[in-house]
């Protein structure tokens, strides 16, 4: 109720009844009897026999309207059906094979096992391909319970894909080579952007090109399914190996560079070993291949490393330092020229992170690095959600509100290619009266522009200004700040 907005009386399954019946042809024949009975409420009537989920569900739903007017759920499905939703479809296979396979009064096929499998197998595939075991269960809960559409391909084809989805995501369901070729999209005959979003009832027609060397980069910003994403992650893994291992490489130097602490030293064999088999890697190209591509980041690898690192250097470090200057020092809270205080530090170096460009009204955390003082990052910063678990090098920090100060912060534009889309985003920044620091836009092949500007503001309350100024503009359909 709170995640839908919706009140207790539009909920429509608190009661509910189900029918178990032989066949699926009883199940319609049931459906017409309990129509008959009661009436339907229009709009909520949905059948998971002919069209099932990813996950093998198959069942009739329908909402009915009781004597009192008091809406019921009624779902009807056959006794296999309901084996499949009550225990998986392991243990439907399971009862079939003791019941029926030795007596060979049950034929199952090869085709309708692979057919079964499908969704098993892709599940398996988003496991290798996703290091981290939080994001494979995040993606996984996503696919179970999102919201589905459901389009149709020209021939009649239906497809179940979630709320939200695109055309991209609807060919890499036909096939990764579509996918991979895809050039354009017609949604009900018309020409339309291949990052719309779709709608249930659309005919989607995929347009394709041999001479299209793969997919955009950019399109994961805009793709449902995790099917796609792998997809397009796997060919960049394939394609362009040598130059995501130099990438990779480039920022790990970068993370370890901002920490402080010498490659060499932190780069031995006994601390590699353990992360490449936390992380399920063959090799450190392997590795650097991963995090060049975007399939891991670095902060995650360094992190790792770092805890084996810490385990044979226990002595008293810049952090133990630190914690008995605050000891000592009971009530010091210095205000950093930038506006910030750091309790229980006299005279520290404050630097405010590049990476996410905190502002005075944002939620901060700062960061001790080694022999660079504390580093101040927004709380919902990549980079220090990477490195949360290192808890000795977390301190407290908030703004200091007498102080003003101005900050430069940078915001990720994207709309559909127009003529005067720049001049009237330049236009808008004026009317809020902020300073536009940079500007940088670039239109791809799918006449989609990504605009960059970097702003100078004094709080959050001018940032969300400025934001919500340029949400208004026509063809923009996103604005957010750059993390």
């Amino acid at each position: 109720m709170k995640r839908d907005n919706k009140t207790l009386d539009q909920i429509y399954d608190l009661f509910a009844l189900r029918i178990l019946v032989n066949s699926v042809k009883d199940c319609y024949s049931a459906l017409g009897v309990v129509h008959e009975m009661y009436s339907p409420m229009p709009g909520r009537f949905k059948d998971y026999i002919s069209v099932p989920k990813p996950n093998m569900y198959q069942s009739i739903h329908t909402t009915l309207l009781g004597e009192k007017g008091t809406p019921f759920e009624v779902q009807i499905r056959t006794y296999d059906m309901h084996r499949i939703a009550e225990f998986g479809i392991a243990a439907h296979w399971a009862y079939k094979e003791a019941n029926y396979g030795k007596k060979g009064k049950q034929n199952i096929t090869v085709n309708a096992n692979e057919d079964k499998l499908s969704w098993l197998r892709e599940t398996l595939e988003w496991q290798r391909e996703m290091k981290d075991p939080e994001e494979f269960l995040n993606t996984l809960k996503t696919e179970l319970f999102e919201d589905e559409v459901y389009v149709f391909s020209p021939k009649g084809k239906i497809k179940v894909l979630p709320m939200g989805a695109t055309p991209i995501d609807f060919a890499y369901s036909i096939h990764e080579e579509i996918g991979n070729h895809m050039c354009g999209c017609k949604i009900n005959s018309k020409m339309m952007p291949i990052i719309t979003k779709l709608k249930s009832g659309d005919i989607i027609e995929i347009l394709t090109n041999d001479s299209q060397k793969g997919p955009s980069r950019d399109w994961l910003k805009f793709i449902k399914t995790t099917r796609a994403k792998s997809k397009i992650q796997s060919w960049y893994k394939k394609e362009q190996k040598e130059e995501n291992i130099l990438k990779g490489k480039e920022l790990i130097e970068k993370e370890i560079k901002r920490i402080g602490i010498g490659y060499d030293e932190l780069f031995k064999t006994q601390y590699i070993s353990v992360m490449l088999e936390r992380y399920k890697f063959k090799n450190l190209e392997d590795m650097y291949a991963s995090v060049g591509f975007g399939a891991i980041t670095a902060g995650k690898i360094i992190a790792r490393i770092l805890q084996e690192y810490r385990k044979e250097h226990k002595e008293q470090n810049l952090e133990e330092k630190i914690e008995e200057l605050a000891k000592q020092k009971k009530k010091i809270n210095k205000t950093a020229s930038n506006g910030i205080v750091v309790r229980g530090i006299d005279n520290c170096l404050i630097k405010l992170s590049k990476c996410c460009n905190p502002v005075p009204g944002d939620e901060i955390i700062g960061y001790i690095t080694k022999g660079r003082g504390v580093s101040i990052h927004r709380k919902d910063c990549t980079n220090i959600n990477d490195l949360i678990n290192e808890e000795a090098k977390i301190i407290d920090v908030y703004w200091e509100n007498e102080e003003k100060a101005s900050y430069n912060v940078d915001i990720e534009i994207y709309s559909n290619d127009r003529q005067g889309l720049l001049a009237d985003i330049i236009s808008q920044i004026n009317v809020t009266q902020s300073k536009l620091m940079a500007v940088n836009s670039r239109a791809n092949k799918e006449k989609i522009v990504a605009t960059q500007i970097t702003i100078e503001v004094e709080n959050i309350e001018e940032l969300n200004k400025v934001i919500r100024t340029l949400r208004k503009i026509d063809s923009v359909y996103e604005v957010k700040r750059k993390k």
